[in-house]
């Protein structure tokens, strides 16, 4: 009965190693929280298939893709970069918007918040992080809003530049006073104890121009990649992203 079992076992592995398989997918900074939570519930659907996320800026993802990385799907924190892979007919799917992300002006310390942007003029800020407008869709929706609000000449010596969202957060609460990030990212765990008003405020997106969110499939993804493609654009994941803070 012993050697019964033991072969039972190891038959009910095999048939798992066998049917179980990998999607690897390229996600934009500001969902690095947020895909966290999607990948839970993409998997109680499908507990057989592994979701390996590599996280970095849209740019940096869109130039890995152009020369071969093996990715089945990016998630974009804009349209531009999938628009470009599709173009290129590196994807094969046109870009969808999955959701609407925002800026927000966060700080590690309490502030005086009621003075709104213009709190990033005061002589105690000395440090601003924001994400590099070159390869950060939320770096150039900043460098947007700064122009905008005639604020980018008279703090341009402030600005401390980082290569994704994500890292701006890091900089904002370890380097810098404060620091223009994904309003996303401050809807995790670990985020939970900077209060709005406190130590962050929302910036009106009438500042700047929306920030629309694209997915797009790549030309060599696996058939389970399609499953996760369309399960981020299912109503199940827009719930998700909905509690990260971002508009659908």
């Amino acid at each position: 009965m012993k050697k019964i079992s033991i072969k039972v076992v190891l038959l009910l592995s095999l048939s798992t190693y066998l049917f179980s398989s990998t999607i690897n997918i390229a996600v934009a900074s500001n969902v690095s929280y947020a895909i966290k939570s999607l990948i839970i519930q993409f998997n109680k659907q499908y507990p057989n298939i592994k979701v390996y996320p590599t996280i970095g800026s849209s740019g940096k993802l869109t130039a890995q893709i152009k020369y071969g990385a093996s990715y089945d799907i990016f998630i974009s924190a804009n349209m531009f970069y999938p628009n470009i892979l599709y173009k290129q007919q590196i994807a094969i799917t046109p870009p969808k918007i999955y959701a609407k992300g925002s800026l927000a002006l966060l700080s590690s310390s309490q502030k005086d918040f009621t003075k709104g942007l213009d709190i990033v003029l005061s002589n105690n800020i000395k440090k601003i992080a924001m994400a590099n407008p070159k390869t950060a869709p939320y770096g150039k929706a900043t460098f947007e809003l700064l122009k905008n609000t005639k604020l980018y000449s008279k703090i341009s010596s402030k600005l401390v530049y980082a290569e994704s969202i994500s890292q701006t957060l890091r900089y904002t609460i370890s380097a810098c006073d404060v620091g223009f990030v994904a309003k996303s990212l401050l809807f995790s765990k670990s985020m939970k104890k900077y209060k709005k008003g406190i130590n962050y405020i929302d910036i009106p997106s009438t500042l700047y121009t929306p920030i629309s969110q694209g997915i797009v499939l790549l030309k060599n993804s696996s058939q389970d990649g399609r499953l996760f493609y369309d399960f981020m654009l299912s109503g199940k994941a827009k719930a998700i992203l909905k509690d990260y803070g971002y508009e659908i």
